[in-house]
């Protein structure tokens, strides 16, 4: 817990949210008091209670009147795509960022791509690039290729929003991913985007998902300048 850019409530609610969906902490285990979450952690009374009040909201704790706060069992929900868009992911970490740019265009596959989209070499595709960030700085790219359909736009402008979103006003439920990340270096493209220089530390996350049973699929490389972005794995299902 060493995330100078996120508020410390946030970064103690992440760590108390690992430890419920990594089964450290199963459904009706009580939790630590608030008194000694503030030893553990180090923080004021105020800080813990923010964390916790989080979970609660978020349906992960409850609290039971002079008694103490509990592992809340996880209730069924309507079927949602497995997948947060970024601004989602930012935002829930305490972190305000949207699109900067977003550019649509049509493509032909290649090999690389109709492998990834399950098509054939040369049928046209989506190509969507976007850049992220706040107002003072840029510090993600993402270059998407998913599944041509006539029915979606190639208007830039509609994809400045949660592209999972976007899929989902077409019924399109994404329901598997996978992933891999890895550190590279700077091409001139992220040189050029992110204005950042070629010795700047990038973290690369590859997303290949889908909707199971149906036709669509994507791929996305999204690169992060590795200062301003830290990949958390705390969801286990």
């Amino acid at each position: 817990m060493n995330d100078n850019r996120l508020p410390l409530y946030i970064q103690i609610a992440s760590d108390l949210k690992f430890k419920i969906n990594s089964g450290e902490w199963n459904v009706e285990d009580q939790i630590p008091t608030e008194y000694e979450l503030c030893t553990i952690y180090d923080v004021s009374r105020i800080t813990i209670r923010k964390a916790i009040d989080q979970l609660v909201n978020e349906g992960l704790l409850y609290r039971k009147r002079a008694v103490g706060t509990f592992v809340q069992e996880k209730e069924v929900e309507a079927k949602e795509t497995v997948v947060k868009s970024f601004t989602q992911e930012m935002n829930n970490l305490g972190r305000k960022v949207h699109t900067l740019k977003a550019q649509i265009k049509t493509e032909k596959a290649t090999a690389k791509i109709a492998n990834f989209l399950n098509i054939n070499e040369g049928n046209p595709v989506l190509n969507l690039q976007r850049v992220f960030g706040t107002d003072e700085l840029a510090f993600a790219f993402f270059d998407t290729y998913f599944t041509y359909e006539s029915f979606f736009s190639i208007n830039d402008e509609d994809y400045y929003g949660s592209f999972y979103e976007y899929l989902k006003s077409f019924d399109i439920i994404v329901d598997s991913i996978k992933e891999y990340v890895e550190a590279v270096k700077p091409n001139e493209q992220l040189v050029k985007v992110l204005e950042i220089d070629e010795h700047t530390p990038i973290l690369k996350r590859v997303r290949i998902t889908q909707q199971v049973g149906k036709t669509f699929h994507e791929y996305s490389e999204c690169f992060y300048i590795g200062s301003e972005y830290r990949y958390y794995v705390n969801d286990f299902t």
